[in-house]
């Protein structure tokens, strides 16, 4: 419910504004040129305006390939084959071991519905091996900090650390900002950075704590020579964070080479903002760089969890899917620098036309800037060995599926742009996998539910070919658990397992990791299918961003985002022990988790019980056995801050690190 403040509290909070909230204005445009979309490119095929040739060009395709490039196209073609190769095993198999005797529409849609799910397994399967071999190896080709670690920084590069916020935990956002200006100031270059808070955040009580706090830091980096730090709130706020850093484009940034974009939850150390700055350097033709973040700074056993996956398979995922992308690769939307001037060129995001569920505002917009950055010309990197980049995870399932929720509209919306002129190939497979992260889920419960019918009409005389589709279920569970053993096996071979709390922690911690994700796989693939079902539908548009604080999730709210995934989940066990049950004997890790959702979100969710893994050493991850500077400066100064925002929980996961 909105609070409205008394007339003192808009004076006092008038009285607070000052002429040195931003810099001065320096107009600068950023255009958005409307879509193509599907139909029109594909009239102007029909009518001959456009060739196919044209349509597929590379960006860069009348210059002399870069050896990334020469690189990228072998190992794309390598995984295309690899992946063609275990779809036609695997779907050979299965079309031989499907009973075709019983109901043959739902073994055939069962065939169907395998084929693509096997070719999105695959595809991780292979990205995770070509990691774990760059982990162990290295990579030739893919942009390291190490390469620019000693170059020095020229005088007159002017970088801006914009950090756009909406309704955040002001004193956990300031802590985190100052540790960073701060960590900054520490190399001796804090003079060639300004920091930028902008807020869309629209309760006026709201903003006058964010100016409060504003001032205070302002005046604490003042005093000890740190970087400029400017605040403002957008009078008429619209397309969410990639309208903000639109509106600072438009407003200031002529003025700074370089931007880094920050979330409101992020904390970089000095030696990574000075470190990208380099990078972009050292490369003229990048034009964003992005840092692989470390998930830290949360305590539910929830978000432990993440944050030891994200260590662990995570880094393995990101190095093996690196390994195919190089100078192609994707963006996150935070922890990464963009080159300004082309950014606000090529970068204007217009509305996708039309005026149904999947028409407005992009929403995934940091996928669509970076195929447009690479559109034009400019390389886009993650950089895996850039330390010091850290973020926070939910913290608790429903908190994660709140936030999914957006993601998964997002990433269909982008669906449209699939068929833009001029996006390079792998731009454009990465808009389709970004959809099929969540459309696999409704793969999948379709794929299940196809198997329960035709489980529960098998004849006797074909019971052995059913036993044989039992192998290739196994076998699809391998390729999606080999991943987590290979990457405590990278930790292993590179003697990082001490960080891990030693290898007997560390594999422990893979094997709880390992049980809660089979846990929530079904109550993901069931909330997914929700999703997509609303993105498509128009259903349910709403979307709540997730509370940053550590709180317990109480039953009632459990059991108000879970109850119906329990209920059919009742149903649909029901229904398969009495038709067939060895089928529901094999469906049980699939409706048991659902059944079990309620209890299971409010214990993952649980405050004292993530406490007590990292009492015991499960779970950790490096930023536990050795914190960095820059987050115990964050600590630090959230514990001197304990007084809570009005309306507002403080983060009890950061606040009990910090006592």
């Amino acid at each position: 419910m909105e609070r409205h403040p008394s007339p003192a509290t808009l004076k006092q909070t008038a009285a607070l504004a000052d002429p040195g909230d931003t810099p001065p204005l320096t107009r600068g445009s950023m255009p958005a040129s409307p879509w193509q979309g599907v139909t029109p490119v594909w009239q102007a095929w029909r009518a001959g305006r456009l060739r196919l040739r044209d349509f597929l060009r590379e960006p860069d395709a009348d210059s002399m390939p870069e050896p990334w490039q020469i690189a990228a196209t072998e190992r794309r073609t390598l995984l295309l084959r690899l992946m063609f190769a275990t779809t036609l095993v695997t779907g050979l198999a299965m079309l031989w071991m499907l009973d075709w005797s019983g109901m043959p529409f739902f073994s055939a849609l069962q065939f169907v519905l395998f084929v693509p799910l096997v070719s999105w397994i695959s595809a991780g399967f292979w990205s995770a091996l070509a990691g774990f071999r760059v982990m162990l190896r290295g990579d030739a080709h893919v942009l390291s900090a190490r390469s620019v670690a000693h170059t020095a920084l020229a005088t007159d590069t002017r970088s801006a650390v914009v950090m756009p916020i909406c309704n955040e935990h002001v004193q956990t956002v300031i802590a985190g900002l100052r540790a960073t200006a701060e960590s900054l100031s520490a190399t001796g270059k804090g003079n060639q950075f300004d920091f930028f808070i902008l807020s869309d955040t629209r309760d006026p009580l709201a903003q006058a704590e964010e100016r409060r706090a504003w001032l205070e830091l302002r005046a604490n980096l003042a005093a000890n020579g740190g970087p400029r730090v400017f605040y403002r709130v957008r009078k008429r706020p619209g397309k969410k964070k990639a309208g903000n850093v639109a509106d600072f484009c438009r407003r200031w940034g002529r003025l700074y080479r370089y931007m880094i974009v920050l979330d409101a939850d992020s904390i970089m150390s000095g030696d990574c903002l000075t470190g990208l700055v380099r990078l972009m350097e050292a490369h003229p033709r990048a034009g964003i760089i992005q840092t692989v973040p470390r998930p830290c700074g949360q305590s539910t056993l929830h978000a432990r969890a993440q944050q030891f996956s994200a260590r662990v398979t995570g880094s393995l995922f990101t190095a093996g899917m690196q390994y195919w992308q190089l100078g192609d690769s994707h963006y996150w939307g935070h922890n990464a620098i963009i080159r300004t001037e082309p950014f606000m060129r090529h970068c204007g995001l217009a509305r996708l036309p039309g005026s149904g569920p999947l028409s407005g505002e992009i929403l995934s917009h940091d996928f669509v800037e970076a195929a447009l950055m690479r559109r034009a010309g400019y390389s886009c990197w993650v950089v895996p060995d850039l330390e010091g980049s850290f973020e926070q995870t939910p913290h608790n399932l429903l908190a994660e599926l709140q936030r999914d929720q957006r993601w998964c509209l997002g990433n269909i919306l982008n669906l449209r742009l699939i068929a833009e002129p001029g996006l390079t190939a792998a731009h454009r497979a990465m808009l389709a996998t970004g959809a099929m992260a969540y459309a696999s889920a409704p793969l999948w419960l379709c794929y299940l539910l196809a198997g329960t019918v035709a489980w529960s009409n098998v004849a006797p005389e074909n019971a052995a070919s059913t036993s044989s589709l039992h192998w290739l279920w196994l076998i699809t569970a391998a390729m999606l658990l080999l991943p987590r053993v290979l990457g405590v096996l990278a930790i292993g071979l590179r003697g990082q397992q001490a960080a891990f709390g030693g290898l007997p922690r560390l594999v422990a911690s893979a094997l709880i990791e390992t049980l809660l994700s089979v846990m929530q796989a079904p109550i993901r693939m069931f909330a997914h299918t929700t999703f997509v079902f609303s993105a498509l539908t128009g259903l349910k548009r709403e979307w709540k961003s997730p509370p940053r604080e550590a709180s317990a999730l109480s039953w009632r709210e459990s059991a108000h985002g879970f109850m119906d995934y329990s209920v059919l989940a009742a149903l649909w066990c029901m229904c398969a022990e009495l038709s067939h049950p060895a089928a529901a004997l094999w469906l049980a890790p699939v409706y048991g988790p659902l059944l079990c959702s309620i209890p299971f979100a409010v214990m993952s969710g649980h405050l004292q019980l993530g406490k007590r893994m990292r009492a015991a050493q499960l779970l950790l991850v490096p930023e536990e056995s050795a914190s960095p500077a820059v987050l115990r400066a964050a600590r630090q100064w959230l514990s001197h801050r304990t007084v809570p925002q009005r309306g507002l929980r403080l983060p009890r996961g950061m606040a009990a690190e910090a006592r």
